[in-house]
C-alpha cells in the first residue's frame, strides 16, 4: 500500500523508529522522504544545497559500517572522507528540540555553512 501511495501523492515524510530510538526529533528520515514539489517551491539555491546534503549523508549511511568498526581507511575514498568530516554538522542540523524553533534564513545560513566548501 505504501508504494501505491506515494505513486499517488507529492511526497512523504517517512519517520525511522531508529532515529526515535537514539533520541534523534524530529525523527524524519530524509534520505527515504521524498517532496515532488520541493523544485517548484524552492529557489534553485535552496534545491542544490538539498541535493548536496542528502548526497553526503547518503555517502555517509552507505559507509557506516565500515566506519564504526574502523575498516575504512581514511584517503581510500574522497567522497566517504567529505561525508565523514561533515557528518558531526549534519546530525545536529536535523535535530530539533521540541520547544525550538528556527527561522527560514537561519537554516539557510546554517545548511550554508555545513557544506562551505562543497557548492
Amino acid at each position: 500500500i505504501s508504494d501505491a501511495v506515494r505513486a499517488i501523492l507529492d511526497g512523504h515524510i517517512v519517520l525511522s523508529r531508529e532515529l526515535a530510538s537514539h533520541n534523534h526529533y524530529p525523527a524524519i528520515d530524509v534520505l527515504n522522504s521524498v517532496s515532488r514539489l520541493m523544485i517548484d517551491v524552492v529557489s534553485k539555491e535552496h534545491y542544490d544545497l538539498s541535493m548536496k546534503f542528502k548526497d553526503i549523508l547518503a555517502t555517509y549511511k552507505s559507509a557506516e559500517d565500515l566506519i564504526n568498526i574502523g575498516a575504512y581507511t581514511r584517503g581510500s575514498n574522497p567522497k566517504i572522507d567529505l561525508a565523514i568530516q561533515k557528518y558531526e554538522l549534519m546530525v545536529p542540523y536535523l535535530k530539533q528540540g521540541i520547544f525550538e524553533g528556527i527561522d527560514w534564513r537561519t537554516s539557510m545560513n546554517e545548511l550554508k555553512h555545513i557544506l562551505e566548501d562543497e557548492t
